[in-house]
């Protein structure tokens, strides 16, 4: 299967792009800012995630990419091509460079497998042998070469979304749009077809843009995600670094839906009840040098406890937020958390 290069240069460019929909009846019609100012820039080669909470714009903003829905105000281009106040004619070669994937998957239930991967082919125009040799092609590269007589309703949901899958790469675009694309698989299943795209990004070389609404799928696969809210987008970065360090209200909000390592209120009283010493909150990006910080103190009797947090491993980094207690000599814990602070993020926990 041909490839596409991974250079890292920009592929889609949204330039303060906004859209609004006119709701209701005419005469009492009022303005719905679905996407507000979004500047944005998605690089080719990488995965990149969209996350947002339901009316975030997050479904708007990538129909805005395949022309689906048309830009009120601003400047949006694929691959070099405007798509914004393009007509359907000037837009059909855009959308040959793009894949769509579904959340219900959009399968014909009249074709077969085979039959579904086929049909954008056979609108293209495709020869007949070169159709049957490209569908048999993507049938070994989503594992369904025994599948492909088959009808939908005789395959399971992750079965149904990897035909989606190879019939969106049937005309080798440059890149896949995925709205939704594993809401309505079982987690399991969810886990098979993250790894099948993730398989599509790194061999294929295809730049995926990810619409989500799950934080575990943005931590699973993504490069780097958007967050959104109320249409605009309020904070972008690598996963890691929104995971490791959120900077917006949303994005603590859907961090901690996954990563409850900072304790609320109520968990610091109880902290407070159970545990005597000094308390304070560690960012930890490496833990091996906190370790080596924490080993130092105990030859100064300083004791320390995890009283709450925890540690993950996000695209090989260790991340997470460690609730210490420390106690000893006033001292000694002084140059411990001035140690801490050295080398990474400290904070003490309120009174």
């Amino acid at each position: 299967m041909s490839q596409h290069a991974a250079t890292g240069d920009t592929l889609v460019s949204f330039r303060d792009v906004s859209k609004v929909f006119s709701v209701g009846p005419k005469r009492r019609a009022r303005e719905v800012t679905a996407v507000d100012a979004v500047s944005l820039e998605i690089r080719r080669g990488e995965i990149f995630a969209v996350i947002g909470y339901s009316g975030a714009g997050k479904s708007t903003l990538v129909r805005l990419i395949n022309g689906l829905e048309t830009t009120s105000s601003g400047t949006l281009e694929v691959a070099g091509q405007q798509v914004s106040g393009r007509t359907e004619s000037q837009l059909a070669s855009v959308r040959h460079n793009i894949g769509m994937i579904f959340q219900q998957f959009n399968l014909f239930t009249s074709r077969t497998v085979a039959g579904n991967i086929e049909y954008p082919l056979r609108r293209a125009g495709w020869k007949a042998e070169d159709r049957k040799a490209r569908v048999k092609e993507l049938l070994e590269f989503v594992g369904l070469t025994e599948r492909a007589g088959n009808y939908p309703e005789q395959l399971s949901g992750g079965q149904k979304q990897r035909v989606g899958i190879a019939r969106a790469l049937a005309s080798n675009p440059e890149l896949l749009l995925a709205d939704e694309s594993t809401s309505a698989l079982d987690p399991e299943t969810t886990q098979e077809v993250l790894g099948l795209l993730r398989r599509v990004n790194r061999e294929l070389g295809i730049t995926i843009v990810l619409i989500t609404h799950e934080m575990d799928v943005v931590r699973a696969i993504a490069d780097r995600v958007a967050v959104m809210d109320s249409g605009r987008v309020v904070e972008v970065g690598t996963t890691a670094e929104v995971f490791a360090h959120p900077r917006a209200e949303t994005t603590r909000k859907f961090v901690g839906s996954v990563m409850h390592t900072v304790p609320n209120h109520a968990e610091i009283e109880k902290l407070r009840r159970e545990h005597p010493g000094r308390l304070v909150m560690v960012d930890v990006r490496d833990e091996n040098r906190i370790g080596e910080v924490l080993s130092d103190a105990a030859r100064e009797d300083v004791r320390f406890n995890i009283a709450f947090g925890g540690i993950s491993i996000l695209q090989s980094q260790s991340f997470g937020t460690l609730t210490l207690s420390l106690t000893g000599p006033a001292p000694a814990v002084e140059r411990t958390v001035e140690a801490l602070s050295v080398i990474t993020k400290v904070q003490e926990v309120e009174q």
